[in-house]
This record gives C-alpha cells, structure tokens and sequence, in this order.
C-alpha cells in the first residue's frame, strides 16, 4: 500500500480515537462497539411481565495511551471524551421457553465525541440500534438465575467518510451472544455478565474487525431502598482483524486489554429507581501495531474514567404489580 508512515500512523489514530466513541475496529484501530461498564448492575432474573423503559446517560474522560498514541509539543496526551443517551424497552410477554421466561430489548443510542489535538475530530450522530432476544431461568429457591441471549447491533447509525467510519455509526452487523450468573438473595446481586462482540464485513471496505470479550461484575446490597456497592470489568480484543484489499491487505494486529474497577449506588422511588456508577480505568495496555510496517507500532487504546446514571420505569402491564419494585435493566 503505498502510503507513507506517518499517513497511516495518523489515520490508524484518529480511528483509535473514534473507538472510543463506540465506533471504529477498522485497520490501525482498537475498540469496541458497546462501551465497557454499561450493563453493570444489571441480573440475570427477568421481571414480571409487561413493558418497561431504561433511559441511560454516560460520560467518558479518556486520554490515548500505548506506542501509537500521539504527544503533543507541551507534552501533553490527546484527550478523548464520549457522551452518549440511549432510550431503550424491554418487553416481556410472559412467554416461557425450556423452563425459561422471554424478553426482547430495543435501544438506540446517541452519542458525540472529541478527540483533541493533534487529531482533532468532533464525530457526532446516532449509534448503530441494539436488538436482543434473552432467556431467563430462575434455579429453584437457590437464589441463583441465569439468562443468556443473543444481541444484534444493526449498521442504522450515522456513516460518514471513504471507509464508512467517519462519524459514530458502524457499516457493519455486530451478533453479541452472552450470558449471565447471578446470585440475588437477602438483598445481594452478586453477577457475572459475559459476552463477545462477533463482527461481520465492513460493507464498504470489506475489512473484518476481531472478536472483543466483555467480562462485567457486580457485587451490590439492597437495604430498605438504597443499593451500594462495588464494580469492575474487563474489556479486550482476543482475536485478529482480517483485512482487504481496500487497505492493500495490511491488517492490524492491535490487541488491547483494559481492566476498570468501581462503585454503584441506587435508590428505588417505587415507580421508578435511579442508579449511578463509576469506573476508573486501572489498566489500559495495547500492543501489535500495524503489520508490514517496520519500527512503527500504531498500537493505541484509551483509559480514563466513566461515569454513567440510568432511570427504569415499568410503562405498562397486564395486571397491577404486587409490588412497585422495578428491576434494573440495560443497555
């Protein structure tokens, strides 16, 4: 590809720069589609049936860290934020399947990042819309619930640019199957959520993104009406990009890992609960750069902190709840 070294060190960064918005895997890029923390506190048990909204909000202080990542002439690291609002539904019918009861969820999120200088890019617009069908099973009076589902990320957010990644939608389709382990009794939500982000071709390139693993954990108590306690989650690229012939076959090798950890509180109104949390990003490691290109390691990721709030309310159901406790749901 002929291209100089610094042409493509600062595209691979700009692209680094907009996975942070939930955006771009494509070539010299790391990053994941779904932010990192944002199904914290979030159970395996399904409500009673009926039809609820979830409206979150976040915000993401970032600086670019790794071989690739750009210093300005004060010394200064490129900062990065994302702010992003979703408004989302979980349906359930009262459906069972296998012993397990059905839900379906539909989010669409909007989001708007910056990326300081050098870089210097402001992409704005609406997020690629979220789709899932899940299975709840509840394991007798243990306590324990388990639910797995299959996601679908669809390519309807905005697309700009020759590579369909200038602004904050992917031309791509994301399957996002996962599964979740909680332990809810005497008030705790001790939950493992794990799930994998499988990405088909980038339609205009034809560029495949790698597999990234999501790992979030949550460890809460619920005393009267208050919710506390700690959180953290790991997020990481665990296999390779395929490339194309739109970059000359040059694929990036990029593999990160970022481990974050902090704390969740929430208060239940009765019709409705509101739930904070925050992460700081303790570890942010990337490595592998660009192949082909000697000496120069494009290798980028972002670490800094998050800070998301989310309100749940019940909007209708068949009959009148026995109690106003709304369950928390996701994104």
């Amino acid at each position: 590809m002929k291209m100089r070294k610094q042409a493509i060190a600062a595209g691979a960064l700009a692209l680094s720069a907009f996975a942070t918005a939930a955006d771009a895997f494509e070539f010299g890029a790391p990053g994941w589609l779904q932010k990192p923390g944002v199904v914290l506190g979030a159970a395996a048990a399904a409500p009673p049936p009926g039809l609820y909204g979830f409206n979150q909000v976040f915000t993401y202080q970032s600086h670019l860290v790794g071989p690739g990542a750009p210093i300005n002439a004060n010394g200064a690291a490129t900062g990065v934020k994302a702010d992003l609002a979703a408004q989302g539904f979980l349906y359930v019918p009262g459906w069972n399947f296998l012993g397990a009861t059905y839900g379906f969820v539909a989010v669409v999120p909007f989001i708007s990042a910056s990326v300081g200088p050098p870089i210097n890019v402001n992409p704005a617009g609406m997020h690629n819309a979220f789709f899932a069908n899940e299975l709840s099973w509840k394991l007798g009076d243990s306590g324990f619930f388990v639910k797995a589902g299959l996601g679908i990320y669809a390519p309807t957010g905005t697309q700009q640019g020759p590579n369909g990644l200038g602004n904050v939608g992917n031309p791509w389709w994301t399957f996002q199957p996962n599964l979740v382990v909680s332990y809810l009794k005497d008030g705790w939500n001790l939950t493992v959520n794990v799930f994998d982000e499988i990405n088909t071709t980038n339609t205009v390139t034809n560029y495949r993104s790698g597999d990234v693993l999501h790992a979030e954990f949550t460890a809460t108590k619920t005393m009267g009406n208050w919710t506390i306690g700690p959180v953290a989650y790991y997020v990481g690229q665990v296999t390779n990009d395929r490339s194309s012939g739109f970059y000359g076959g040059a694929i990036n090798v990029n593999r990160y890992d970022i481990w974050a950890a902090g704390g969740m509180f929430a208060y239940n109104f009765g019709p409705a609960q509101v739930s904070v949390w925050g992460t700081q990003e303790l570890s942010s490691t990337a490595r592998g750069g660009t192949a082909g290109l000697p000496g120069l390691d494009t290798a980028a990721i972002t670490k800094g902190f998050s800070v998301f709030a989310q309100l749940n309310y019940r909007i209708w159901a068949p009959d009148p709840p026995a109690s106003q406790t709304v369950p928390r749901y996701r994104k």
